[in-house]
């Protein structure tokens, strides 16, 4: 019988602390990290995960190890014999490729493993007490040496592969460093340092023979060809003495344990230096330098405080337990001795190197310690966990995200969510607290006297919860909050309560072996099953409320139907932790204390008929189904919170009886609506100030635009106008060589016509000649075949007579061996019959002597089973006294282990460059490529430019001309000039004037945030009060259990008052945070009146500014209308001088002159009213020339001003336009 309802890993929550080097890369994006008894494969911006499960007998995974391309996982696991999978990443579910063992060694683990560079080999370092390392060729399955590393005092906690060299190792640990080369198929050792005294917990390969090993007190000892050269501190402070003093040093001085030195615990290589962790909360990163033997720290990178926890400096203080880096080396990613993951862009660390960088969370932030309670929420898709780590987190199992946690001062040991999502009831050592949930926090509303409440549970309506104390259930209402019903009637703990479907009944199972099942109406027990012999730990119950199912320490299911046990199922030695059923009654889910889930159907099978699925690493402590059957969760001691998905057998999800709608209500605070309300508008007005900045911006580089585009059309308009005479030139050139071209070409068809003919006689010749041997060799041919047809006709009827002989003589041997063949057949059937007579009489003979032998051998069976039962006695014994030696030995083991797993450390991946390499060599040759044409451009441009020196010199003298007569406007410019210094000099006394109002709005907003923060402290102070009150609340409560007995009363009493009463008046302390209360207002008044009126004013001088911009924009209006004019003047002039250039060139002869000559024939010929119009238009282009250049510095100084005085000036409602230049 097969189950119906399967079960899927769809996403899970946390992280296995304890497995060395449990974070590495997959790719950019995907990093693997053990949690539960899985790999998981998580994609950080996708968010999905795919699971590698662990083997079904291992006993815990020991380390991980990912190969140097970065497609091989290595997985250790526990057990009685130990083993390492090796899987392959590119796979989609990870597939398994090889598994290793320490062949005849006896290995119970691998406390560290890492692949060589070139993944072929695999090293796993064994434990103790032997701490062998092995090395395999492992896609064979080889072992290829073996070297005991170091005695068992001394633990190895980290061995790796030199990334340049196959055959180099390094294993390092407590008083151990060795180098080890694989050379003649055995592990040789290189190095022999005297390092007793040092721990070193982990180490990196940072060149080909440089190794840094990292140690408990905080030194970097760094390593060359095995031997100590010199030490760097973590502060990156590097030791500058003589090396061999430096290492006498290094080797004498006897390592003290220090309390203050930080540890680290881990080292991670890279391109630009190393990382290396830097006591609790930090990583340095330090880079190389010019010196090859020196490293620089450039950064220091911090976890930061956690804003959601009572103590948020406990998050600083975590100790890192691996680092890895992206192949990229964009991420770096580091987990912690708390199982949690922090990742950190070194691109911004680098860029933001004024600021502290921080760490942030690489996915979300998880469960540090065991799970102890586990609710589901009706309305919503969200479940709320709570963990020993004070903390209460509610998670969304639809997007697999944290959307709400917040850390509390005392453990919470239950938790339940209300069908509405909006509540929930949390049980704390001292109370049940009742608290909302709002958008942002956790707020407690309602307190319970209910102390160290480990089970509470909301009805399926809202109405009502119950809360275990004890051995005794109460039940309140949630809208009035009284105790309705007290169920009294276990003798032991109650371990699990559960509500039916229609909140009528509440089913209870305890410690006491009872089953009850309560009318929530009258509190009476509607039915009972008590069974002493065990202890209950989890119940559920049918929707239909008829059966109910319960798990305890006897190691079975039981189905109990009207106080009846109808089934029992055993449970294969495994004890089930809890049940649950789902809502459509067609399967049972049931976790076990090695952390399976098994999937059971619904009716309950008697025999073993179950689905087990490897889940986590600890027994299970809570299951939950969500209301429409489709996700099951599950929480256990290792931390972890699992999502499966709920299939049928042909892997599709169940059917939903009716949709079901999720609500998306919230609860806010209306002082934190209002807050964000006022948050919002003030981004609204930033927006819209900046929103016309950029507008005015744009139009500021619009008319720079448009100036260009003019300059750079008149530029090429002159470029193509030289090219066309160019080209002319060159299509006249073309002409003549096409001509010269035909020329040769006919030449060559008339010689080629010759050569042709000549041809064609001599082959009409050689062509006969060809056709008459061609004749002689037919008729050579015919004659051979002829031949050949004669001699084939020859054979052929000699071979019919030789056929015919062959047959006649082979069929009288045939004749002949039928008869032999006759006479045969009959001896053997007479030979068949004697043997069946002689068969049947052995056949008798056996059976006797079968029967006669049973008869012996039953008596001597029945003596072996009497001995063998008198041998299981003494194996019994014999068994009892080796299970308590073995119980010592695990004992001793998980000491050491404990010990172990406190050095230990991540094994840094050391990653190839070459694709990194290749990436650069070809921006190289893309650079050289592009280096070429610029250098082509740069002689083209050189060459362009002797062309124009040559214009260069005509214009010359042309303006030498012109300076002569500019005196008539240089007046005018300096008038000009004067009258827009002074403009400056008014800008600058705004600009002033802005500077001081800017100075005076920081000052007050300076004032508004310590105002701000000091209400802050005001409000943090009353939450201190409250809580301070809740605590004598509780403790006064604590005394009045002591009603009847004045003396412990009266000395409960005197100890509150001791503890609680202060020297200082109650009342003088409220008086103080009034009078405080009154101060700050008068000063908000006061400073929010100054505010008013620094506003008011700054509006007044953007008015003025304003203003005087437009007047400057009309006085440049006006100049440029001029400069039109100008040039208007200017075109009538030069068509004037091109009429009369055009007259005289009739009249000249057809001589070349070149460009000097040109302009003395022109000076000495142009006299008279000529003379005039040529000095006129020089005159006229200079003087354009100069007001172009004055024109272009007044806008970059008024364009520089507005930038200025941007700030004040953005809230202008129009800007004046100037008008084009014309040209």
């Amino acid at each position: 019988m097969t189950a119906t309802v399967l079960a899927q890993s769809n996403f899970i929550f946390g992280l296995r602390t304890g497995v060395t080097n449990n974070l590495c890369f997959f790719d950019e994006q995907t990093v693997v990290f053990p949690c539960g008894n899985n790999c998981v494969r998580y994609n950080i911006d996708q968010r999905w995960q795919t699971f590698i499960p662990g083997t079904e007998k291992s006993q815990g995974m020991d380390a991980l190890a990912i190969s140097a391309n970065r497609r091989y996982l290595a997985v250790s696991e526990r057990g009685e014999r130990a083993t390492i999978t090796v899987y392959d990443l590119q796979h989609e579910q990870g597939r398994k490729r090889k598994v290793l063992t320490g062949g005849d060694l006896p290995m119970e683990e691998f406390v560290c493993m890492a692949f060589s560079p070139d993944s072929k080999y695999l090293i796993g370092q064994a434990g103790g007490p032997e701490w062998t390392l092995i090395l395999w060729l492992w896609e064979k399955q080889r072992v290829v040496a073996t070297v005991k590393t170091t005695s068992s005092i001394c633990p190895v906690t980290q061995v790796s592969f030199n990334p340049y060299d196959n055959t180099q190792l390094c294993v390092s640990g407590s008083g151990v460093f060795k180098l080890f080369r694989h050379t003649e198929g055995a592990l040789k050792q290189g190095n022999f340092p005297k390092v007793d005294a040092i721990n070193f917990l982990c180490h990196a390969w940072t060149t080909v023979e440089q190794v840094i090993a990292g140690t408990d007190t905080g030194r970097l000892l760094v390593f060359e060809s095995g031997d100590p050269r010199w030490e760097i501190d973590v502060t990156g402070k590097q030791q500058e003495s003589d090396r061999q003093r430096e290492r006498k040093k290094i080797m004498e001085t006897k390592v003290e344990g220090s309390a203050a030195a930080p540890r680290v615990t881990a080292i991670l290589s890279y391109s630009k230096g190393f990382a290396c962790s830097a006591g609790p909360g930090t990583v340095c990163l330090f880079e190389k330098t010019e010196d090859k033997d020196n490293y620089r720290k450039t950064r220091v990178i911090r976890i930061p405080e956690d804003p959601c926890s009572s103590e948020p400096w406990r998050a600083v203080d975590q100790m890192v337990a691996t680092m890895c880096i992206s192949p990229s080396e964009e991420t770096l990613a580091i987990s912690t001795e708390r199982g949690q993951l922090y990742s950190v862009t070194l691109s911004s660390a680098e860029i933001s190197k004024g600021e502290q960088a921080h760490f942030e969370f690489l996915s979300h932030s998880f469960h540090s310690k065991p799970i102890t309670g586990l609710s589901i929420c009706i309305r919503k898709p969200l479940m709320a966990t709570c963990s020993l780590d004070r903390s209460v987190r509610i998670w969304n199992f639809e997007t697999n995200v944290l959307e709400l946690y917040k850390e509390f001062q005392e453990e919470a040991y239950s938790v339940a969510m209300h069908p509405s999502g909006l509540h929930i009831l949390v049980g704390f050592s001292d109370k049940l607290r009742l608290m909302n949930l709002l958008i942002d926090d956790i707020q407690p509303f309602k307190e319970f006297t209910v102390r160290g409440c480990r089970e509470c549970a909301f009805s399926h309506g809202g109405h009502m919860f119950a809360a275990v104390n004890g051995n005794v259930i109460h039940i309140y209402s949630v809208t009035t909050f009284m105790n309705i019903l007290n169920l009294k009637g276990h003798n032991g703990k109650v371990r699990s309560v559960v509500w039916s479907l229609d909140d009528s009944r509440l089913v209870s199972c305890g410690m006491d072996g009872a089953v009850y099942e309560w009318n929530t109406l009258s509190g009476k027990r509607e039915s009972e099953s008590v069974l002493k012999t065990c202890s209950y730990t989890g119940v559920a119950v049918s929707s239909d409320a008829k059966s109910i199912f319960a798990v305890g320490t006897d190691l079975t299911l039981k189905e109990i139907h009207n106080s009846q046990i109808v089934r029992e199922v055993p449970g294969d030695e495994v004890a089930h932790t809890t049940i649950t059923m789902s809502r459509s009654g067609r399967a049972i889910f049931t976790g076990t204390s090695s952390g399976t889930v098994r999937a059971i159907t619904n009716p309950v099978p008697l025999q073993k008929s179950w689905v087990e699925y490897q889940a986590h690493c600890g027994a299970i402590t809570k299951m939950a189904i969500t209301f429409d059957d489709q996700f099951l969760l599950t929480a256990s001691e290792d931390g972890c919170l699992l999502v499966w998905k709920i299939m049928d057998k042909e892997a599709r999800s169940l059917r939903r009886d009716k949709e079901l709608v999720y609500t998306e209500e919230i609860l806010i605070t209306k002082s934190d609506l209002e807050e964000k309300n006022q948050n919002m508008l003030e981004l609204n007005t930033r927006v819209e100030e900046l929103r016309m900045e950029n507008e005015y911006q744009l139009r500021l580089k619009d008319m720079n635009h448009k100036e260009k585009i003019k300059e750079l059309s008149e530029k090429f308009i002159q470029e193509m106008e030289s090219l066309k005479a160019k080209n002319q030139s060159l299509k006249t050139e073309r002409e003549k060589r096409d001509l010269t071209h035909q020329a040769a070409l006919q030449d060559l068809m008339e010689k080629f016509s010759r050569e042709m003919r000549d041809l064609e006689s001599s082959n009409d010749q050689k062509l006969l000649l060809e056709y008459e041997k061609s004749h002689e060799l037919r008729q050579k041919s015919q004659n051979m075949q002829d031949d050949y047809q004669r001699q084939l006709a020859a054979m052929a009827e000699s071979r019919e007579r030789a056929l015919e002989e062959l047959t006649l003589f082979y069929q009288a041997k045939l004749q002949e061996k039928e008869l032999l063949l006759g006479q045969g057949q009959d001896e053997a059937r007479q030979q068949t019959r004697e043997f069946e007579e002689m068969k049947k009489q052995a056949e008798e003979d056996a059976d006797r002597e079968i029967h006669d032998m049973r008869v012996a051998y039953e008596k001597r069976l029945h003596a072996e089973e009497e001995t063998n039962l008198n041998l299981r006695g003494e194996k019994g014994i014999i068994t009892k006294k080796l299970a308590s030696l073995q119980k010592e030995i695990d004992d001793r083991c998980s000491d050491i282990v404990k010990l172990k797993h406190e050095q230990k450390k991540l094994h840094d991946l050391i990653h190839s460059l070459e694709r990194d390499i290749q990436g650069l060599k070809k921006e190289i040759s893309e650079r050289d490529e592009a280096i070429q044409d610029k250098e082509q451009r740069i002689y083209e441009l050189k060459k362009r430019n002797q062309e124009l020196e040559k214009f260069k010199f005509v214009l010359d003298y042309k303006i030498s001309e012109l300076k002569k007569k500019i005196e008539p406007r240089e007046q005018e410019i300096k008038e000009r000039k004067e009258q827009i210094h002074e403009m400056e000099a008014e800008l600058e006394d705004f600009h002033k004037k802005n500077t001081q109002l800017e100075l005076t709005v920081s000052e007050l907003r300076l004032r508004l945030s310590t105002t701000d923060k000091e209400m802050r402290k005001e409000m943090q102070r009353l939450k201190d009060t409250e809580a301070y009150v809740g605590r004598f609340k509780a403790e006064l409560h604590n005394c009045i259990a002591f009603i009847q007995e004045p003396k412990k009363l009266k000395g409960s009493i005197w100890e509150l008052h001791e503890r609680h009463v202060q020297q200082s008046d109650g009342v003088e302390k409220v008086a103080v945070d009034t009078d405080v209360q009154m101060e700050g207002s008068r000063q908000r008044e006061h400073l929010e009146r100054n505010l008013a009126s620094l506003k008011a004013k700054l509006a007044k001088d953007s008015e003025v500014q304003r203003k005087d911009k437009v007047k400057l924009m009309k006085e440049n209006v006006s100049l440029i209308h001029e400069i039109n004019e100008l040039r208007k003047e200017l075109r009538m002039a030069r068509t004037q001088v091109h009429e009369y250039e055009s007259q005289t060139k009739v009249t000249k002869k057809p001589k070349k002159l070149n460009s000097t000559e040109v302009i003395g024939t022109a000076s000495k010929e142009l006299e008279g009213n000529v003379v005039v119009r040529l000095d006129f238009e020089q005159e006229a282009e200079r003087i354009i020339q100069l007001q172009r250049s004055e024109i272009q510095r007044l806008r970059q100084e008024m364009h520089n001003h507005s930038l200025m005085v941007r700030p004040h000036t953005s809230s202008s409602s129009s800007i004046t336009k100037l008008p084009a230049l014309t040209g």
